[in-house]
Formats: C-alpha cells, structure tokens, sequence
C-alpha cells in the first residue's frame, strides 16, 4: 500500500473531487479537516488547513497545496477521463499530449493539486 499527504483548501471539495470524479472511496474521516480516500493500493491523505501537516515551519515556510509532484493514475481511456472530469465541472492543466510509454493530461484538484492521468501503450 502507498500513501500520499496531499494538502488542501478546503477537505469537503476535495473529498466531493476524488470520490465522484476520479473513483475515490471514502476510507475514513476524522473531523472537518481531514479524509482518507483510498482507490486500489493508493490511500490519500486529504489535509485541510487546520491540520498539522499545514502548521508553518521552523524556519516560517508555511505548506501549500499546488505545485508539480503528483500521483499517478492509470485509466484504460484518457479521453473518457478528461471528459468526465470536465463534465463534473473539473479543470486540467495541459491537454492529452502522447510520449514513448502512453498518453497523459494533468487534472488539478479544487486546491490546485496535480493528478496525472495516464493511459500506457
């Protein structure tokens, strides 16, 4: 099993996100701030500001969700998924661009975070 801490904005968008557009299911929930949403071996940690994975650092670097590192989520039809994914009223990064090993888009979370989307040859 992998788990991944993604921070977030705000916990009930991101569950509603996960579980409706991407497959998601609700593993656990412990209070406003935080979810565990599971789809296979993945758990995702789901850490809204009032977690302690969002408290500032010692050197006053306070943690943010966005940025570029991402899960990876392989799907049998990427054109399917981003569709479904914009129908749910979603966003993407890039389009579908092709590479050696497949096709992907990059899919942002309602706080900004990455998912790829990946459909292997």
């Amino acid at each position: 099993m992998t788990t991944v801490r993604y921070l977030v904005h705000n916990t009930d968008a991101a569950l509603e996100f996960y579980t409706t557009l991407l497959g998601f299911e609700l593993v656990e929930r412990w209070g406003p701030a935080f979810a565990i949403v599971g789809r296979g071996d993945l758990r995702l940690w789901l850490s809204g500001p009032d977690t302690s994975a969002a408290k500032p650092m010692d050197d006053g670097r306070v943690p943010e969700p966005g940025g570029w590192n991402r899960i990876v989520l392989e799907v049998d039809d990427i054109e399917a998924a981003v569709a479904a994914v914009h129908s749910g009223g979603g966003s993407t990064r890039s389009s579908i661009v092709a590479g050696p090993g497949g096709k992907q888009a990059l899919v942002d979370d309602p706080s900004g975070n990455p998912i790829e989307l990946f459909q292997p040859r």
